[in-house]
Formats: C-alpha cells, sequence, structure tokens
C-alpha cells in the first residue's frame, strides 16, 4: 500500500507564490507516476499537473501553464508543484495521485488511473 502526505498548501495573496510537496510511504516503485488534482468548491476535480519519472514528461492543464512547475524525486518518491502568479480561480483543495507506473502522456489527465491519493491540502488565493 502507498500513503501519500501533502504539503505547502496556505494563504497567499494574489499573484503570489506557493509551493506544494507530496511524499510518499508504503511501496516503493523504479518508475511512477505523480499528479496534482484540485476541487475548488461547488466544482469537480480537475487535473492540474502530471510528471512520469521514467523520462521525466511533464503535463499541464491549460489554465496552469506556463504559472506552474511540477518536478519528481524519484529517490524520496515525492513530487513538488510550484505555484506562481496564483490568482483567485486557483483556489481549491489540491489532492496529490500516484500511480506505480508510467502513464502515456494522453492518460496523465486521467484521475481514475490513480490509485493513491493524500488527503488534500488547502491553498486560498485572497487579498
Amino acid at each position: 500500500q502507498v500513503q501519500l502526505l501533502e504539503s505547502g498548501g496556505g494563504l497567499v495573496q494574489p499573484g503570489g507564490s506557493l509551493s506544494l510537496s507530496c511524499t510518499a510511504s508504503g511501496r516503493t516503485f523504479s518508475d511512477y507516476t505523480m499528479a496534482w488534482f484540485r476541487q475548488a468548491p461547488g466544482k469537480e476535480r480537475e487535473f492540474v499537473s502530471a510528471i512520469r519519472t521514467g523520462d521525466n514528461k511533464t503535463k499541464y492543464a491549460d489554465s496552469v501553464k506556463g504559472r506552474f512547475t511540477i518536478s519528481a524525486d524519484i529517490a524520496k518518491f515525492s513530487s513538488h508543484l510550484r505555484m506562481n502568479s496564483l490568482n483567485a480561480d486557483d483556489t481549491a483543495v489540491y489532492y496529490c495521485a500516484a500511480r506505480g507506473s508510467n502513464l502515456i502522456y494522453g492518460s496523465l489527465g486521467q484521475s481514475d488511473l490513480y490509485p493513491y491519493w493524500g488527503q488534500g491540502t488547502q491553498v486560498t488565493v485572497s487579498s
């Protein structure tokens, strides 16, 4: 079994930055895919970003492209999401998700392909 723990959420002013981290424990994998999803109040959960460690291929939702950067630390079975130029639309609970294999690029944003999920961390962008 794999447990995921997110950290780094909080309150930030519009235009500010935050970094989220996700650390996995339990089973280890030689390659894996980690992703971030978010859910705002009254909205469905949506894909934010993903990275597969086999080739460090990344994918971003259009809404965060150019502002967010995802990275992974294979040795630590973790991922990080650097979020810049935050705005009110980024306010949501952010969830880390993982899969113990590499997904094809076109599937990186499919939440049902990730068997492991964290509890979520709140990100609030407000002045």
